[in-house]
């Protein structure tokens, strides 16, 4: 017998448990969504979650540039 009352149809979290802020771009490292994303996450609405679900992918490329290293330190980047 199936329990349609605790069966829950929400999106499920993104979280990977690597709950780093990036200083510059101030997103989460390992899920990508911002601090408040991630404080309002329970209380959003299935189509909150499911537009920062489509989103997500196009913030990795943020967190991927280089900061230049040593070179651009010393002027020679």
């Amino acid at each position: 017998m199936k329990d349609d009352v605790w069966e829950r149809r929400e999106i499920e979290s993104p979280c990977v448990k690597i709950c780093v802020v990036h200083p510059a771009e101030r997103l989460c490292t390992g899920c990508l969504r911002t601090i408040d994303e991630i404080t309002r996450w329970s209380r959003m609405s299935s189509e909150d979650r499911a537009a920062v679900m489509a989103e997500l992918p196009s913030r990795a490329p943020r967190l991927q540039k280089r900061r230049g290293g040593r070179a651009a330190r010393l002027g020679q980047g």
